[in-house]
């Protein structure tokens, strides 16, 4: 097991829940995502961690979740998946769906 794949997934295998963007620098609506992660970011701070993985260095971890289109958003907590869906995502409805699961789980 390479490193960066452990690294992963003790990343989303922790407490912090974390969303993950499976992205490919060729995407167009990948790009779109950005600015909707920073705004998804200071709507939700410190509540959930927000990572980026770029299915072309990272086809492992793309692959065993099964990520067939970009972008794909998975929210992890404790190594489960919570939530996943593929496509631009609004920062509205990012931030009901981190709210909605951490009280899920609490």
């Amino acid at each position: 097991m390479s490193t960066q794949q452990k690294t992963f997934n003790e990343l989303i295998s922790g407490d912090e829940p974390v969303l993950v963007d499976f992205f490919a620098t060729w995407c167009g609506p990948c790009q779109m995502m950005q600015p909707i992660l920073m705004d998804t970011a200071k709507q939700v701070g410190d509540k959930v961690k927000i990572i980026k993985v770029d299915v072309d260095k990272n086809q492992l971890a793309a692959s065993n979740f099964q990520v067939r289109g970009v972008p794909t958003l998975i929210l992890f907590q404790r190594g489960k998946v919570l939530w996943r869906q593929s496509g631009v995502v609004p920062a509205h409805q990012l931030v009901n769906v981190i709210n909605e699961n951490l009280l899920k789980v609490v």
